[in-house]
């Protein structure tokens, strides 16, 4: 695949990728510059910016959001009960104190299984739920009182996974991924949540299931010759990456004319997130191709691939993989260098509602007129806003 030159400027004090450069792309080879920090003022003013952008968005959950029994929107299960808390702590790990956050985590705690799960009963979405719980268990974990259901949780979701247990071998599409955790086909959403919580929960990038689903992300994007032995690795040459090789490959933004699957942008992001927590550096091919199409379809109009759809999980999931990349300042396709931090914080002070929350005004689909799911999204992407 035929990658054009662009310029990546990162910043960090630490991490798999703690050096301060730019990255020059050409082809898949990377070369290290000098990168041009902001200023400390530019710093303070964004996070002033999202300080209070949070505080709006807290005090609409809080007042707004939440039932009497301590949940947010619970016919999602914990799920988005989950998402608010964490989204809370993330911007004040004292409101664990809160009586507003006790009840949501009592509510939390409600849907422990003795299986180490967190779900409701019956739940079809029992890894979606319980890695969305890791997060807010981990920030409320006071003088280690979760710690056992923290470990139990570990193995619960490592015991989804798709592999041997499942009758699989490696050579099979769905290997190592995960999906919901109703046994319905594994999916890259699914798989990157799972390697999150992995990371989260002390696992490291050599751990055997973040390998497993390494295989599983790599099958997941349009590139051929670098994991993707599927029939549609080199039909769409941009790669970028779609929802699941399993089953026969599926894309939520279609197929070309030709059956190629469509990548789009949530989705890659996401895979581009879980190949850094697997690992990957910005010199492995799969990376660089990745980067090349971030920097191609760089957005914060739409969702690229999908338009309006997912809008929201786009923002979340764009900020904390490049966070993770440790990538400060992305050029787009023009060579126009976007301080992303700046744009999104932008972004989300342009559709915050008067009463504090956000919600896709423009399409519901993946829950996104639930207020109260997309307000934690919002939330949880200025976290990674801030300096």
């Amino acid at each position: 695949m035929e990658q054009p030159t662009f310029l990546l400027s990162k910043r960090s004090a630490h991490g798999p990728m703690a050096k301060s450069f730019v990255w020059i792309l050409s082809g898949v080879c990377l070369f290290a510059a000098l990168t041009v920090p902001q200023t400390v003022a530019a710093d303070e003013a964004r996070n002033a910016d999202v300080r209070q952008l949070a505080d709006r968005g807290i005090e609409f959950l809080k007042t707004r959001g939440q039932a009497e029994n301590g949940s947010f929107s619970p016919e999602s299960g914990s799920a988005v009960t989950s998402l608010c808390v964490a989204a809370i702590l993330r911007h004040r790990p004292d409101a664990v104190n809160d009586p507003a956050i006790k009840k949501a985590i009592a509510f939390i705690e409600s849907n422990f299984r003795a299986d180490g799960g967190v779900y409701a009963e019956g739940s079809l979405y029992k890894n979606y739920e319980t890695c969305a719980a890791v997060d807010a268990l981990i920030r409320a974990n006071v003088n280690g009182r979760y710690d056992s259901n923290l470990e139990r949780a570990r193995l619960f979701i490592r015991g989804l996974q798709w592999d041997e247990g499942e009758g699989l071998t490696p050579k099979d599409p769905a290997y190592g991924g995960a999906g919901y955790g109703s046994k319905s086909r594994p999916d890259l959403s699914n798989t990157s949540f799972m390697i999150e919580a992995l990371r989260q929960l002390g696992d490291k990038s050599d751990d055997e299931a973040i390998q497993k689903a390494l295989m599983f992300v790599s099958r997941t994007q349009n590139l051929e010759g670098y994991g993707n032995d599927t029939e549609h690795a080199d039909a769409v040459k941009d790669g970028g990456f779609y929802y699941t090789p399993a089953a026969g490959g599926s894309s939520q933004a279609g197929e070309t004319a030709t059956g190629g699957l469509r990548s789009y942008a949530s989705m890659t992001y996401a895979g581009f997130k879980s190949m850094i927590y697997a690992g990957l550096t910005q010199d492995d091919p799969r990376v660089a191709a990745a980067l090349s199409f971030i920097r191609e379809n760089y957005s914060l109009e739409t969702n690229p691939g999908m338009g309006d759809a997912g809008l929201y999980y786009y923002y979340h999931t764009f900020a904390k993989a490049l966070a993770a990349g440790e990538i400060d300042i992305l050029d787009d396709a023009k060579g126009t260098p976007h301080v992303w931090r700046d744009d999104l914080v932008k972004v989300l002070t342009e559709t915050q509602m008067d009463d504090g929350s956000w919600v896709n005004k423009a399409n519901e689909r993946w829950m996104e007129g639930n207020r109260n799911l997309v307000t934690a999204y919002a939330l949880l992407a200025l976290d990674y806003c801030k300096e």
